[in-house]
């Protein structure tokens, strides 16, 4: 497992999943990354807080799921509106979806906080953001 920084929340909740998406990144220097290819990715994500909604959840673990994978499952990321000034490296995805959980959670009423998201884009390389500080 991966680890996780540390906090003073009373609940932390750690979310697996995975999807299909090509990428290529437009630049000479990124070498046969260059050339469009595909990657099976695979997510884990940190959300913490400290108040359940009313069905007992930090969040459904299947909102985030469905978050991530109807806008990245099985597209080529260089057409994604995020990455219309930024290439679809892991290090920008990673924090890509960060932000996206993070607009998510921003709507719930009990207010929990993604502390990080972990992206690995092959078995051996993975990327992992946080934030320099969360909100409370």
């Amino acid at each position: 497992m991966y680890q996780t920084p540390s906090h003073d929340f009373e609940y932390e909740l750690n979310k697996d999943l995975n999807f299909s998406a090509a990428h290529h990144i437009p630049d000479a220097r990124a070498g046969k990354c260059a050339k469009i290819h595909g990657h099976t990715y695979f997510v884990n994500m940190t959300i913490a807080g400290d108040t359940l909604d009313d069905l007992g959840f930090l969040v459904n673990f299947s909102d985030i799921k469905k978050l991530i994978d109807e806008a990245f499952d099985h597209t080529l990321l260089n057409d994604h509106t995020r990455f219309s000034d930024i290439p679809p490296t892991s290090e920008t995805m990673a924090k890509t979806i960060y932000d996206m959980v993070e607009e998510y959670l921003d709507r719930l009423d009990n207010r929990p906080v993604c502390l990080q998201v972990v992206l690995r884009e092959t078995p051996t390389s993975y990327v992992v953001y946080r934030p320099k500080e969360y909100r409370k």
